[in-house]
């Protein structure tokens, strides 16, 4: 299976500019709990992404008022994308290997096209792809550097 067929096309993009009241809006009206940035609107290159859980750990959690802040100012650069016409097993494993929830699907130009989330793989994956996403991307970093828990 291709991820094209499981992920959420043409998801709700933000610009670095954009404020986290905003971004948080988006979010409810949306249904999403992440919001994909991109260079601009004539650009959809993705520069970054900003989750609920960002708005919330990078600006209330460290003092900061997300009122007075922008998607730039917390989001997450350090991207994992995948082509469109990979495989569910592909990004199930980039899914696993980094530790992630979702995945920014880019077509070929590498534009913003569609996003996988770890519900998506519930859905359309096997069982077992679903329990492993769960598992590894739920283990933390620490438990990965010491060794697992009992």
């Amino acid at each position: 299976m291709k991820i094209r067929e499981i992920m959420t096309a043409a998801p709700e993009c933000a610009v670095p500019e954009t404020k986290l009241d905003e971004l948080a809006r988006k979010m409810v009206q949306k249904d999403c709990g992440a919001i994909p940035i991109v260079v601009s609107r004539e650009d959809m290159r993705p520069v970054g992404i900003v989750t609920d859980r960002d708005i919330t750990c990078r600006s209330l959690a460290n003092g900061k008022n997300p009122l007075n802040l922008c998607a730039k100012d917390i989001m997450t650069t350090t991207l994992i994308t995948l082509p469109e016409d990979s495989s569910l097993e592909e990004c199930c494993g980039g899914m696993e290997k980094n530790r992630i929830r979702r995945i920014i699907v880019v077509d070929q130009n590498g534009k913003t096209a569609g996003i996988v989330a770890q519900a998506d793989v519930a859905r359309f994956g096997t069982e077992h792809q679903a329990a492993m996403v769960l598992k590894d991307v739920s283990t933390s970093a620490l438990a990965a550097t010491e060794g697992s828990r009992p």
